[in-house]
């Protein structure tokens, strides 16, 4: 059956994630890919050689999508302090929507990022790389002291973990959860600050 417009890897993992959406990582096939774009399997292997390329591809450009987001604050005007601050809390909400506008979509997600843990180390070395930015952009203005700017961005990572990874996703929607964001975010900036 042919297909009005080419067929494009990013045509691919659209209806990549719309199967996943419908049928779970469980049971969603290739070949439910190549009938939701009306071609044959074979043609959609001649863009992703296997069924976990695909899947990897799938996963790489869902984190992505919030790698590309938070990427626009590392580079804005604002300060440093302010900026930190924006980009965790971009995180944050990020991964609550992420959770809670298509939980099918997000459990689905959760499989695949434990098949692809190369995937998922790329997106935390981008995340942490941005975070890296914007410390050494607040240790250049004077307004955070940080000999190890690399080492205190996972620190921070880690320690705003439960508002960004995946396993406390049920947690995101209780009450208070914006409170204890806001306590360890700021515990976070009182020890970036120049003394």
């Amino acid at each position: 059956m042919a297909t009005a417009a080419p067929l494009t890897p990013e045509r691919i993992l659209e209806a990549t994630e719309e199967v996943l959406r419908r049928h779970g990582a469980a049971k969603a096939t290739v070949v439910d890919v190549a009938r939701a774009l009306g071609v044959s399997h074979g043609t959609v292997y001649r863009h992703f050689r296997t069924k976990a390329e695909l899947r990897g591809a799938v996963t790489r450009r869902w984190l992505d999508r919030t790698s590309d987001t938070l990427s626009g604050i590392v580079t804005g005007t604002e300060q440093p302090e302010a900026k930190l601050r924006h980009w965790l809390a971009g995180l944050f909400a990020a991964k609550q929507h992420k959770a809670g506008d298509d939980p099918e979509l997000f459990a689905t997600y959760t499989v695949l990022t434990d098949e692809n843990s190369d995937v998922v180390d790329a997106h935390i070395a981008d995340l942490t790389g941005q975070l890296t930015a914007i410390i050494q952009q607040g240790v250049d203005a004077g307004d955070f002291a940080s000999p190890a700017p690399a080492a205190s961005a996972r620190a921070v990572f880690d320690a705003t973990s439960r508002f960004h990874d995946p396993c406390y996703a049920p947690h995101w929607s209780r009450p208070g959860i914006e409170d204890a964001f806001t306590a360890v975010v700021d515990l976070a900036v009182r020890g970036l600050r120049a003394r």
